[in-house]
């Protein structure tokens, strides 16, 4: 796999709590879990990763 520049959210604790971790490529985002740095990897189209991200913000609890 190509070298990404990975990146956790500002809201991303010290305490190595769940966080998922997204690097940019052309294109699209890819994310992994911050636990398994070395795990499997999900890439978005930047369209998909949007319409997932304000899916989430909108979910009701």
């Amino acid at each position: 796999m190509e070298e990404l520049n990975w990146r956790k959210s500002s809201y991303t604790s010290g305490n190595g709590g769940d966080c998922v971790e997204l690097a940019p490529l052309p294109g699209k985002i890819a994310t992994r879990d911050s636990k398994h740095p070395n795990g499997p990897t999900l890439r978005f189209t930047k369209s998909t990763f949007t319409t997932l991200t304000n899916a989430l913000k909108h979910q009701s609890s």
